[in-house]
């Protein structure tokens, strides 16, 4: 019962109910690093450790919170675990750290952890609370991970750093400019919702 408990809340917070294009939440970020694959990578990464390690914080401890400054509460504990990130992309990958520059530490703002933390680590016990905060951040990773996909190979002619495309291909250098992320998000959520819509009326 467990497995299928936890196999579910996966499924939820990595397609049913996808932050980024069924609930329209998160989308800054998804718009601002979708430029490379590896950006994308990293930043998903990032906030899926904030969001799964704050919803089970904050669930371990929910009992002991008072309503009243529960809110405050939640948001010094994402972001003790936002300099965590940060500290650590400084360390470890300086130029990672560069490329993502101020959207590392607005991952606190993320409307997605706090939206779990709010919704389901507030008032569920701390395990599922963790599969919960990692299925929605595995699924913001996904997501930007499919445009960045489009944008990089299209802007760069490369994946992930390695050229796939060669002289031949010309770069689309609207690719590489942000509103080619709203384009494409648009896209992927205007498919996405079809394929849904057309799934629950069969």
């Amino acid at each position: 019962m467990a497995k299928d408990k936890y196999r579910k809340l996966l499924r939820l917070g990595i397609i049913e109910e996808n932050p980024v294009i069924v609930q329209i939440i998160g989308i800054c970020s998804a718009l601002a690093v979708t430029n490379l694959m590896g950006n994308s990578l990293i930043m998903g990464l990032g906030l899926t450790f904030v969001t799964a390690i704050s919803s089970l914080t904050i669930s371990l401890i929910r009992n002991y919170i008072p309503k009243h400054i529960r809110m405050m509460v939640q948001v010094l504990i994402i972001a003790a675990y936002v300099i965590i990130v940060d500290i650590f992309l400084k360390a470890y990958m300086p130029e990672m750290s560069k490329a993502l520059g101020p959207y590392v530490g607005l991952i606190i703002t993320n409307c997605i952890i706090m939206g779990r933390a709010e919704a389901y680590a507030q008032i569920n016990p701390p395990i599922p609370s963790l599969v919960d905060g990692i299925a929605a951040g595995l699924g913001y990773t996904l997501v930007l991970l499919a445009i960045a996909f489009v944008r990089e190979l299209m802007g760069f002619g490369t994946i992930l750093g390695f050229r796939v495309l060669g002289d031949w291909w010309t770069p689309w250098t609207i690719m590489v400019m942000p509103p080619s992320a709203f384009f494409l998000l648009a896209i992927l959520i205007w498919i996405f919702n079809n394929k849904r819509n057309g799934e629950v009326s069969k």
